[in-house]
Parts: structure tokens; sequence; C-alpha cells
């Protein structure tokens, strides 16, 4: 039976985090990735989202992203690899001590936005982003973009690694994720959200924009939680993977049967 972990990018916007908005979509994932201060999210969005994933069984991930409010960590800074080593060690550790203090433990660490697009292909960026994670625990997976770059100096950097891809984005020829600059950089619509997922899980690979066949070979597929409509898009993705049969698992259950983690 093949299997896949369906994570969610969490704890981003306050409202979401206490109007029930971003816990609709729980039922249907396997892991979350919590916001912890650079971008966005504070002690009490880490807690309440922590408290929810929690109900919901899923793995806790780390969620670090450019310290970069105005931007929502989605614009590119020039920042020396030191100081982004600094950053990601202090979002990761400032949710596990909010993590081990509600019975939790963070299992993974996956970058956000402008940091993540980086890391794909400058090798610099990758390393200070595991050397960051490293200074406070090598036990845990880095989640990254399938074939790209940033997989080959986590795994070099003696991490466990996590290939992803993402069910509601848009890709480019060369693998890259289309800019959200472009109004069709969001697969907005569920039932197409569903039939990327289905492909990346049955064949490795997607369409991207432009109509080419892309590889994206992935052991976890990203629903992001500020996409409009997510918590029906997470539906659809979930409903039409396990009606192929496919097993949604929690990443660090994966990574823990597959050798290649």
């Amino acid at each position: 039976m093949k299997r896949v972990d369906l994570n969610c990018d969490m704890g981003e916007l306050p409202q979401a985090v206490t109007d029930g908005t971003q816990e609709s979509l729980m039922p249907s994932l396997t892991s979350v990735n919590i916001a912890c201060g650079g971008h966005a999210g504070d002690s009490q969005t880490m807690k309440t989202t922590i408290q929810q994933g929690l109900r919901w069984n899923l793995d806790i991930g780390a969620h670090p992203g450019y310290p970069d409010r105005a931007n929502f960590g989605r614009l590119e800074l020039q920042l020396p690899p030191e100081k982004i080593a600094d950053s990601v060690f202090e979002q990761v550790h400032a949710l596990a001590e909010i993590a081990a203090e509600c019975g939790a433990r963070v299992t993974h660490v996956k970058p956000h936005g402008a940091l993540y697009n980086q890391a794909a292909t400058n090798g610099l960026i990758a390393q200070a982003i595991a050397d960051g994670v490293a200074r406070w625990s090598r036990g845990v997976a880095l989640i990254g973009l399938a074939g790209s770059l940033m997989l080959d100096v986590f795994r070099e950097a003696s991490f466990r690694v996590a290939a992803e891809a993402f069910a509601d984005r848009r890709y480019e020829a060369n693998g890259a994720l289309r800019s959200r600059k472009f109004e069709d950089a969001l697969l907005r619509n569920p039932a197409e959200a569903g039939q990327q997922a289905l492909r990346i899980v049955e064949r490795g690979t997607v369409i991207a924009h432009g109509g080419t066949e892309i590889a994206a070979n992935a052991q976890t597929i990203c629903i992001h939680g500020d996409t409009p409509g997510a918590s029906a898009i997470a539906a659809a993705v979930a409903k039409t993977l396990r009606h192929a049969g496919i097993a949604l698992t929690p990443l660090s259950k994966l990574l823990c049967d597959d050798p290649r983690g």
C-alpha cells in the first residue's frame, strides 16, 4: 500500500488559530508545521496550534521563516549565513520549549516562504538552515522541495530528510514553485488539488505551467493553511487519496519505516 504524509503550514493567522478555521483542516492532515516567531506566530498561537494538533494526533513541526513579518517571510532577504542560522535556531527552540510544556515533541522542521525557495537552489542558505536546527537537535527531520539541492545539503549535514510536493501550488518547468505574483500560482479548486496530489503519489510527477510533466517524487504533500478555501482543499485531497487506497501516515512514522529518510 502506498503511503504519504499530508502537512499544512499553520499558526500564521491569529484569527484562524482561534476561530476554528485552521483546526477545521486537521481531520484531513497527518502533520502540521507551526510558525514560530519569524514571519508569523507568537507564544500563544504556537501553544494553541500545538494543542489543536495533539487533539488530532498530528506530528508537530517547526516552520521558521525570515524574521520579516511585514512581508510574511515571502521577500528574499540578503542575510549572512550565520544570521540565518541564529534566527532558525531561535525560532525552532522557541517552539520546542512550548511543545514540551504541552507534552508534545517537535518531529520535523520545514523552512517557510522565501527562505525555503532560496534554500532549494542555494547551498549556503540550506546549510545555514541545517546549522541552525543542529544547534538545537539533529534528531528531527528536515523537509525540503522534492528534487532540490536543499535535500542533498540536509542529508550531508546528517539529518533525515523528507521530500515535499504541493497539492495547491503550480510548478514551473524547472521544478520551482510558480511565483505568487502570478494569478495561477495557487490551485484553488479542491478537485484539481486532489488530482495533483494523487498524481504526486501514484506517478511521482506534476503537470507544470505550460503543460510539461516534471518529477515531484515526495514523501509529504503540503496544503497551505492560508490558501482561500483551504479546508475544502484539504478535505478533497485527503478523500481523493484515501479513495485511491493510499494510506495517510504521519511523517515520523513514514521516515521510521523508510531507510531512505
